[in-house]
């Protein structure tokens, strides 16, 4: 750690530096390149009106798997956006659900959905570029952590949420019991 250099970032984190000199530029060089391409795909969805301005890169080995945009108006799917999308996709190409060998770039900040299926993936690296509010202030609200727990300050769903009560939760929940054999997942 002695070779080590922190580095402060304009957010106020501090990160530790490679030892090996110039390796923070390369990396921010490496970054630069898949996360303009992400950004590229952001414009190329609107452009041809498939879906917002999103768009995400897989990427393995320093290869580009994936390279996709939102596709929420193209498919009448409210779950294509761009980072989900890439998954999906990157999943096919790859054949394989578990993605711990990729990174994936993402013209902005994840939503929860996007998030959660980024950590399902067990993809290794997430970069992304704007943060949530850049796509909130233009009405994309699908940053929904904060209207599940009924806090959000820019909450425009007015949705119930609850759990079933009695039997309906116990049967739900004995379907997972009832299978666990079936599954040796990772």
């Amino acid at each position: 750690m002695d070779n080590a250099n922190l580095v402060e970032a304009k957010d106020g984190t501090i990160a530790v530096a490679s030892a090996f000199p110039g390796h923070h530029e390369v990396v921010q060089d490496r970054d630069h390149k898949f996360l303009t391409r992400a950004v590229e795909e952001a414009y190329k969805g609107v452009e041809c009106g498939d879906g917002g301005p999103f768009g995400a890169v897989v990427v393995h080995k320093d290869e580009v798997v994936v390279s996709c945009h939102n596709m929420v108006l193209k498919h009448t799917d409210p779950t294509a956006h761009a980072e989900v999308t890439a998954i999906r996709e990157a999943c096919k190409k790859l054949n394989k659900i578990e993605l711990s060998d990729c990174e994936i770039y993402a013209s902005c900040e994840p939503c929860p959905m996007c998030f959660g299926a980024i950590h399902l993936s067990r993809i290794k690296r997430l970069v992304y570029g704007a943060k949530a509010e850049a796509a909130i202030a233009i009405g994309f609200d699908d940053f929904i952590a904060d209207a599940l727990r009924g806090t959000g300050f820019y909450q425009k769903a007015h949705l119930e949420i609850k759990q079933a009560d009695g039997n309906g939760a116990m049967i739900a929940e004995q379907v997972f019991e009832k299978t666990k054999a079936k599954f040796a997942m990772y």
